[in-house]
């Protein structure tokens, strides 16, 4: 893949105030694309920072994706800031609260949906319809994860949600693969990230080293792996592959 692969494209990163967000729009950014940053948390202001002090391009938008006025707004800002919307990494999620199902809170539920599914169709039918209204063409990347390819005990809301996106993936891919435009995912392992860490999952050796038994390699992935899995498939490398979750897991699915 070129290294300027996104020259002259604008790139939209949800949930890219850190970890795999963040990591992705600084690539796209070094690839050539003017981003636009966008999550619930402020510090998407310092990721712009860094990506301008780069010498790329970059615009901040608070956004919750769980509210589908915001999102139409966040398209449109995208637009108002950098004139169209080439490329989008659908990535803002939660870890969602972990219990066994029956014990689950309804509210539990519903948050983690939210964010985690309904945000993602908000993001899709709004970016899609801005790159239909620029005479079709651009790619999206949703990010999954292994758990919306298998189970896992204690996450029955997450493990839904990103089924439901890869569902989500497969069927616009077909909506809209005529009109130039190529929905796929990535679906990570576990990945060492802030919202890792926040769950309690990396808080001593004999936890850490527990996920990190969980992959064939033996150990976590890091953020740049997954972004440049991202940026692999919104470029013209990946110009024949449409509805297709690629797996970055480190060998966890393959066991």
């Amino acid at each position: 893949m070129n290294q300027r692969s996104f020259e002259g494209k604008v790139a939209l990163v949800t949930g890219a105030s850190m970890g795999i967000g963040e990591a992705t729009a600084i690539a796209f950014a070094r690839a050539g694309a003017r981003v636009v940053v966008s999550d619930v948390d402020a510090r998407g202001e310092e990721v712009v920072a860094r990506i301008v002090r780069d010498g790329g391009a970059a615009h901040f938008v608070r956004a919750d994706v769980s509210k589908p006025a915001e999102v139409a707004a966040l398209v449109e800002a995208t637009v108002a800031a950098f004139g169209r919307l080439d490329v989008a990494f659908n990535n803002a999620g939660v870890g969602g609260e972990q219990a066994a199902t029956a014990d689950l809170s309804e509210e539990g539920w519903a948050k983690t949906i939210g964010v985690n599914l309904s945000g993602v169709f908000y993001c899709m039918k709004y970016e899609l319809a801005q790159m239909l209204r620029q005479g079709g063409g651009g790619a999206i990347v949703n990010n999954a994860s292994i758990l919306g390819t298998v189970g896992f005990a204690g996450a029955a809301a997450y493990v839904a949600a990103k089924h439901g996106v890869l569902g989500l993936t497969r069927t616009a891919a077909l909506e809209y693969a005529a009109q130039g435009v190529r929905v796929n995912a990535v679906c990570p392992g576990f990945i060492e990230t802030p919202m890792l860490t926040a769950a309690g999952l990396l808080d001593a050796p004999a936890a850490r080293a527990h996920i990190e038994g969980l992959h064939a390699m033996k150990r976590l992935g890091q953020p740049d792996e997954v972004a440049a899995a991202v940026l692999f498939l919104a470029s013209p490398a990946a110009s024949f592959i449409t509805g297709h979750p690629l797996l970055v897991d480190g060998g966890f699915v393959a066991q």
